[in-house]
């Protein structure tokens, strides 16, 4: 009962909001942390081995052999956390914000909620691919909406890219739905199933275009930088924070399990595509004189090291990534919300603009420079466990890879500091002379960021506990059939 409330919950709260127009934000406020709470009761009774709890199964649509079958076990348990976390940050950093129909965006952002928590916890194809749906639907509205003045066309391009891709995930669900004994899609039997190396290798691309998009990865990418820019902060906070991950998620739950055949037959490659957008995005992140879109980039580059982390399929790596995903959330959402503070008092983007804001700002430049050092995987900050454990899982695949890869601590430090000095330090001039230091939900939301950012850097352990014995049990699980 308590995952149904934590799934459905935002939902109930989103209709709210539309009825209680006047006290949308504070309705989605308080929606979003009733079901931190649940989640967070979850997470008290919860078992950190590799079994799934809280499962609901019952007949949905039986005619057509889909349940509505849902659970957690270590894996899912960091993304409901990651997920339920920070959308009540998302929509505090908008408290101090005014926007037209804002019942509307904050309805839909909960609504967003819902459908990410399906994702993460599903435990049948079709409820799986229900969710993530329903995930692109508001995120659509929100971007065209309550976007930049381009908003019409990147958003048309993020839209098509991702159904397109959708599209492809639900041809291998129907395939595979239609192998399975009693034609069903719950992921045991998916998992049960013994396909030829040449299909797995074609389902293998029909999951993987789905997934390399939505995080994305190189060549699928480009629709990324300009909807990042375009969308509203909130929006941007969404995609960015927790959205991306459902690719990477759906590459631990479904693709590699499901197809490891074909996973083996094409890891090396995706691993290749997801390095070289390390170090395609980190070149690109210095030339931008656009604040938002350097941070954009510099999301493409750390995306792109978890990638590589998963596909080199081991221990270190996926623990890395589980761990990193949650990192990369708090730190972006953090790093837009900065970008927004800074856009909104000085209203420009461009990065020469700037200068001196940690003169008249003090609390701000000191929340700026502790999130820059957590994106750069400073040790003690939260980015250094994740990192260091990604670069280990692709090391034991293999060293020149890593090495490589280790390119985006090198990068992302470089660019990230330099940003900050030329943005925060330096003389003030007529812009920046007048700004003003964070007030208010600015303080809340920031200090929480920096809190998490110290604390799972200093002790990072109860984080890796969760979802440990779910990472071996699954890896052993693949190569337990990789060894048939």
């Amino acid at each position: 009962m308590n995952l149904l409330i934590v799934l459905f919950f935002p939902l109930l709260g989103s209709i709210v909001c539309l009825l209680n127009k006047n006290y949308a934000k504070q309705t989605a406020l308080i929606s979003s942390l009733i079901t931190l709470v649940y989640s967070l009761v979850l997470l008290a009774h919860f078992q950190a081995d590799a079994s799934r709890q809280f499962v609901v199964d019952f007949a949905w649509i039986p005619q057509l052999g889909i349940n509505f079958k849902a659970g957690i076990d270590g894996i899912s348990m960091i993304m409901v956390l990651l997920t339920t976390g920070l959308v009540p940050l998302i929509i505090l950093s908008g408290f101090s914000r005014e926007f037209k129909n804002s019942s509307a965006l904050f309805a839909l952002i909960l609504f967003m909620q819902s459908g990410l928590l399906v994702v993460f916890t599903a435990l049948d194809a079709f409820l799986f691919y229900v969710g993530w749906e329903a995930a692109l639907i508001p995120i659509y509205f929100i971007c065209a909406i309550w976007g930049g003045a381009d908003r019409i066309r990147v958003n048309m391009k993020f839209f098509i890219y991702t159904f397109a891709g959708s599209l492809f995930m639900l041809l291998g669900i129907i395939y595979l739905h239609l192998q399975t004994p009693g034609n069903t899609y719950d992921i045991d039997a998916f998992y049960s199933l013994n396909l030829d190396v040449i299909t797995q290798g074609w389902l293998f691309w029909c999951f993987f275009l789905a997934f390399a998009i939505k995080m994305p990865i190189f060549p699928f990418h480009t629709w990324q930088p300009d909807t990042y820019t375009e969308a509203p902060t909130m929006g941007t906070m969404l995609l960015a924070g927790i959205m991306l991950k459902m690719g990477i998620y759906g590459v631990i739950r479904w693709l590699i399990p499901i197809v490891p055949l074909g996973f083996m037959q094409w890891k090396e490659l995706a691993i290749i595509l997801s390095i070289i957008g390390i170090v395609y995005a980190s070149i690109i992140a210095f030339t931008q004189k656009d604040i938002k879109r350097l941070v954009a980039y510099s999301s493409i580059a750390h995306v792109g090291l978890i990638a590589a982390g998963v596909f080199a399929w081991n221990a270190a790596g996926v623990q890395g990534a589980m761990i990193q995903m949650l990192n990369h959330g708090i730190n972006v959402i953090g790093l837009f919300f900065i970008m927004d503070i800074i856009i909104n008092r000085l209203q420009t983007r461009e990065i020469a603009s700037m200068g001196g804001i940690a003169k008249v700002a003090p609390k701000f430049a000191i929340a700026f420079l502790i999130i820059i050092l957590g994106t750069v995987a400073l040790p003690l900050t939260n980015g250094f466990i994740g990192e260091f454990l990604l670069l280990n899982g692709i090391y034991q695949y293999e060293m020149w890879f890593s090495a490589v890869a280790g390119l985006t601590i090198i990068f992302g430090a470089v660019y990230m500091l330099r940003m900050y000095k030329n943005v925060m330090q330096g003389q003030l001039n007529e812009l920046t002379a007048t700004f003003k230091d964070i007030r208010g939900s600015e303080v809340v939301v920031l200090s929480i960021i920096c809190t998490l950012i110290i604390v799972i850097g200093v002790y990072p352990q109860p984080i890796l506990h969760i979802s440990e014995a779910a990472v071996n049990g699954l890896i052993s699980q693949v190569n337990n059939k990789l060894a048939f």
